[in-house]
């Protein structure tokens, strides 16, 4: 049994609180060998790059490495289908910022996106960004508009795949401005910001985390932060209303998530090592990747909770804006 003494020395080491680590103690479960993080997208886009930054600090609680496995395909349904039929064993865990669009955008769904997981961690919220291609002549977004339905069809719009909460956004600013342009799906964040900056797609609406770090480079033009309010990240970027988009809100979020099934030990764990990872990681996440955590998310059926209102939302969205499933 784990003493009080040595529950503060485990937390000084990991460099979390003693609470922390005697409720891990007394969970009494700890990995025997490394856990698999499934990012259902290519490298580089925003979930790869959130995971990356956590899973470090997330390792060290656990005793054990965590491996990022990125399994893209179909909008993250590849991979998330994947953790869906993996063992309930506490070491295959998914992070999907689509987790809650795919079901309002993809017709068959080979899994039940609530019912198939339970939630680990929230490691927070990020909006999307409306970019173009520098070689674009656009310098705000009502020009653009005009620019698009002065040529139509004549300019692509990258997503990061069908159902991606990048193709959501893609459909809320077709519906919203009724821009005549081609949509193309790559496959995930980073191939679609890559296909931007090497003006093979000429508009994008791509996550902050995935885009940030060629916008402060150069290599993209933002026009517009998809929120409400400026970000802290972007702070001389117009928000979606600054940019006359004011129905152009949308935000992505990043829920962690087991196997349903996976034991309530194993779970309370596994969210106790990612909490803390957010936490430590807090200002590289916002740095790095625009994504702020947020409070409300310490339990699992927080973070269920959460999904489920997403794929409720999302699907009125879309449904309302004329958009059926494919």
């Amino acid at each position: 049994m784990t003493t009080r003494r040595q529950a503060f020395a485990l937390s000084l080491a990991a460099g979390l609180s003693p609470s922390v680590v005697r409720a891990q103690a007394a969970q009494g479960w700890r990995p025997e060998r490394a856990i698999r993080m499934v990012v259902p997208f290519a490298p580089g886009g925003s979930n790869d790059i959130v995971a990356r930054i956590i899973a470090e600090a997330a390792s060290q609680t656990l005793g054990q490495s965590i491996v990022i496995e990125n399994r893209a395909g179909a909008g993250s349904v590849v991979g998330s289908e994947h953790v869906a039929r993996s063992a309930p064993d506490g070491y295959t865990v998914l992070i999907n910022s689509s987790h809650a669009t795919v079901p309002a955008i993809v017709a068959r769904m080979p899994y039940n996106p609530v019912s198939d997981f339970v939630g680990v961690a929230m490691a927070g919220f990020s909006p999307h960004v409306l970019v173009v291609t520098p070689k674009l002549p656009a310098k705000t977004a009502q020009e653009l508009v005009a620019l698009l339905k002065a040529n139509p069809s004549q300019y692509n719009l990258a997503t990061a795949g069908l159902g991606s909460g990048v193709h959501l956004a893609v459909e809320l600013l077709r519906s919203i401005t009724q821009i005549p342009v081609e949509v193309v799906h790559y496959r995930g964040g980073g191939p679609s910001v890559a296909a931007l900056m090497a003006g093979e797609a000429q508009v994008g609406t791509p996550t902050m985390a995935s885009a940030i770090g060629q916008i402060r480079g150069g290599g993209l033009r933002v026009l517009a932060v998809l929120a409400e309010q400026r970000s802290q990240a972007l702070p001389g970027v117009p928000s979606a209303p600054e940019a006359d988009l004011p129905g152009l809100i949308h935000e992505e979020f990043f829920p962690i998530l087991a196997p349903a099934g996976t034991p309530a030990p194993i779970v309370a764990s596994l969210g106790a090592a990612f909490r803390s990872a957010i936490q430590q990681n807090a200002s590289k996440l916002n740095e790095m990747a625009g994504v702020a955590p947020r409070a409300g998310f310490e339990t699992s059926e927080q973070v269920m909770s959460f999904v489920r209102e997403g794929v409720e939302r999302y699907t009125a969205i879309l449904r309302a804006a004329g958009v059926q499933p494919e």
